[in-house]
């Protein structure tokens, strides 16, 4: 009895030492410390020259926003067969934005870029790969206003799809682009030591502002370039119901609060073991899976394809883990406006 005492007790001290290890962020430490925990993730170094203040301020989604939505009726059922491992980049190879990775610069817009992404797989999926278009996260960002939150200081994903139904979204591709009508105007920075990027600061990266123009020789204008969504809605949080949203409709986007440690990610999947809450952030969800028995959401990050997997994480399924399974949110393209150009 006293040694089953004795060794509960060794627990208690072993888990309280773990919960409250601290590290400074994007530290050797923190990357030594994860990885020798030997958990279902590797930690190493995706931002070796940055400020913290530029890395907090990516971080700008408001959470608990997705019931501003309504919540969609259920998909699955009891007969409803799922796969163990589904990849929409395997599922619509004809839609390109799938695999494409954005980056938001020194600016909280993850809200708009999870959007936009989600947006633009889904208007290729609901017409069988006959539209692929790139849409215009700056269009979303400098636009949508306090529906939306606060531009690059922090909103909502529910106020995006809102926008989107009401108002409207044109094209925009990547800073520097020149793809779309109204590209990305904030530019990448630079993660590492050495590259030719400008620094990652949190001081610059201010909301631009709403031009309703699209760039010089971009044919048509603006108002024939919107495109346009029919409904919007909040995800249940049901893990089966998020991966029916999924299989049936494509990516969606969801957000969950980051941790320090999440920083660090570069492959396997991740679950928070230490570090700080830094705010909430919102990705693209194309995918689900297992890895070595640990089932996973696969997700798209808008922090460039130099952090993590090339750009792509996993995260722990089925757990809420950061609370990222009740903050799904999606839409349906309006595909009419489609039908009549093709």
């Amino acid at each position: 009895m006293w040694r089953f005492l004795a060794t509960l007790c060794s627990l208690v001290v072993l888990t309280s030492a773990r919960s409250t290890m601290s590290f400074p962020p994007l530290s050797d430490e923190m990357v030594n410390y994860v990885n020798k925990l030997n958990t279902t993730w590797k930690a190493g170094h995706n931002f070796r020259n940055v400020d913290m203040s530029y890395v907090k301020k990516l971080c700008g989604t408001v959470m608990g926003g997705a019931k501003q939505l309504p919540q969609r009726v259920m998909l699955a059922d009891d007969d409803m067969k799922l796969p163990e491992n589904f990849d929409a980049r395997e599922q619509w190879p004809k839609c390109p934005t799938i695999k494409e990775i954005r980056d938001q610069g020194s600016c909280g817009s993850c809200w708009a870029f999870g959007a936009v992404e989600a947006i633009s797989d889904r208007i290729c999926v609901h017409t069988n790969g006959y539209i692929t278009i790139e849409v215009s996260a700056e269009d979303l960002l400098s636009c949508c206003g306090l529906q939306c939150g606060e531009g690059c200081n922090g909103g909502f994903p529910a106020g995006a799809w809102k926008y989107w139904i009401k108002k409207g979204l044109v094209s925009g591709g990547l800073y520097d682009s020149h793809v779309g009508c109204r590209p990305y105007s904030i530019p990448p920075c630079e993660h590492h030591v050495n590259g030719s990027r400008p620094a990652c600061t949190g001081e610059g990266g201010d909301t631009p502002k709403c031009n309703k123009k699209c760039e010089a020789g971009y044919s048509p204008d603006y108002k024939d370039d919107k495109h346009y969504g029919t409904t919007a809605y909040n995800v249940p949080s049901s893990e089966k119901e998020i991966m029916a949203e999924i299989y049936k409709n494509g990516p969606v986007e969801g957000a969950f609060i980051v941790y320090a440690d999440f920083l660090q990610y570069k492959s396997g999947v991740y679950q928070h073991v230490t570090g700080d809450m830094l705010g909430g952030h919102a990705i693209r969800v194309l995918g689900w899976g297992v890895e070595d028995g640990v089932p996973y959401w696969l997700a798209a990050n808008s922090w460039n394809t130099d952090w993590g997997d090339n750009g792509f994480f996993k995260i722990l399924r089925g757990k809420d883990h950061c609370g990222i399974e009740s903050e799904m949110v999606a839409g349906i393209p309006r595909t009419e406006q489609y039908w009549k150009k093709i």
